[in-house]
């Protein structure tokens, strides 16, 4: 490989940390930057589940990898998190909040929606998120660089068609869902100029819908989603992020900051 192609992208020596980093993009995000070089810390609510995908990633590529249990809505956890890894490794490089979900088994139809189920989804996919910003960006500040990547979705920039849900018998999307996605895109642009004084980039990631062994969806929704989308199918998870991921991370993207980049073959732009 030139030399100018493995400058641009080789991450050795840096240090990442991946919220959510145990499970399908979470992991994928880990596993690429630990394929560049990358130490890699992994968080999940689950102590055991951050400790095998870690374990797996140390096998695999030689890196050295802390797994932490945190649940990032509560800022406590959070705090103590931050504290954890700084004596683990002095210097954060790489941030991914990645933690976040859709609605799980819970109604998703508004007007039926339990308050508290708003709340909750409010609380995972955004508010989480900003407490991750607060603490693991104290440590980039300190040492004056590193590179914040928000993970939102195209729900945050577009309506759904729920008739691709109701055909397939599926919960679809809530309202508060692409809400709290639209605030991560805002917050990563406001937090983009206010932390580039400080020499630390933030960008999202706004994924369309992506399937795999461990997402799988009803096989009519995957039809008319692949149907509606200009390369003609889903996004492949273990493939088709990993590209932007480590562009974003590496020095490769060195002048970008303040971006929302969409993965999602096309969807958005052909509706």
């Amino acid at each position: 490989m030139h030399s100018d192609i493995s400058s641009l992208f080789n991450l050795a020596g840096k240090t990442a940390l991946i919220t959510g980093g145990s499970s399908v993009l979470g992991y994928e995000a880990a596993s690429i930057l630990a394929a560049a070089g990358c130490a890699v810390s992994l968080t999940s609510r689950r102590y055991e589940k951050a400790a095998q995908a870690a374990t797996q990633l140390q096998q695999m590529y030689g890196v050295e990898t802390l797994p932490l249990q945190m649940d990032h809505t509560d800022p406590e956890q959070v705090a103590a998190c931050a504290q954890a890894f700084q004596e683990w490794r002095p210097s954060l490089d790489i941030l991914v909040n990645n933690a976040g979900g859709g609605s799980g088994s819970s109604i998703a139809y508004l007007f039926e929606r339990n308050p508290k189920d708003i709340h909750n989804s409010v609380q995972t996919n955004l508010t989480g998120i900003i407490y991750c910003c607060k603490e693991f960006g104290k440590i980039m500040v300190a040492q004056k660089s590193g590179k914040i990547i928000n993970i939102a979705s195209i729900a945050g920039l577009i309506g759904r068609d729920r008739r691709m849900y109701e055909a397939a018998g599926m919960l679809g999307q809530p309202v508060d869902y692409a809400a709290s996605k639209a605030g991560v895109i805002g917050l990563t642009r406001d937090l983009a100029g206010f932390l580039s004084p400080q020499g630390i980039r933030v960008n999202s990631i706004s994924p369309g819908g992506f399937t795999g062994p461990e997402r799988q969806h009803h096989p009519a929704f995957v039809a008319a989603y692949s149907d509606r989308t200009p390369l003609g199918r889903m996004g492949k998870d273990g493939q088709d992020l990993k590209g932007v991921i480590l562009f974003l991370a590496s020095p490769a993207s060195d002048y970008v900051t303040g971006q929302n980049i969409v993965v999602d073959g096309g969807f958005s732009t052909w509706q």
